[in-house]
């Protein structure tokens, strides 16, 4: 059998801060309680791309029956040098009702104290940044009243 690494590395590609309109509710639907979160903009920064979230993007999340939240995102990022890159990920957002409360109450939670991971993918035409086309990243996210954010990391 091939030797395969026993775990792995990643590298820090860019933070993102995204504001975002109140939810619209739908209720629950047959797949789960589904609201819909429409980006208002935003901003990323790191050390190889940098620049701003368009609105229009949003998450079409869904609360499954066993409590957690199941994210289904898409949104478009241009960098400073004018690049567009269609951003799309799948991710689980798993935390307790109180903190969900204490969140929406304007209280400090920190990040550490729920599981809010994403799998992000990139699709671009720009050449300078088609590397991002070829990568498998993970972003660790933290959320508040009409705001997310994201530290995202390439796997290698």
């Amino acid at each position: 059998m091939p030797e395969l690494p026993d775990a792995l590395t990643t590298e820090f590609l860019f933070e993102a801060h995204i504001d975002l309109l109140p939810p619209e509710r739908m209720g629950q639907t047959p797949f789960g309680g589904r609201s819909v979160f429409i980006v208002k903009g935003g901003s990323f920064e790191g050390p190889k791309l940098a620049g701003t979230v368009h609105p229009g993007g949003g998450d079409w999340f869904l609360t499954l029956a066993n409590g957690a939240g199941e994210l289904d995102v898409r949104g478009t990022l241009e960098t400073r040098d004018g690049a567009l890159i269609l951003m799309t990920y799948h991710g689980i957002l798993d935390v307790k009702p109180e903190l969900v409360a204490d969140v929406f109450e304007g209280k400090d939670v920190i990040p550490s104290a729920y599981y809010f991971r994403t799998a992000p993918r990139f699709e671009t035409g720009d050449e300078r940044y088609a590397w991002l086309n070829k990568l498998v990243c993970v972003g660790v996210g933290w959320f508040g009243i009409n705001e997310v954010g994201y530290r995202v990391f390439a796997i290698r």
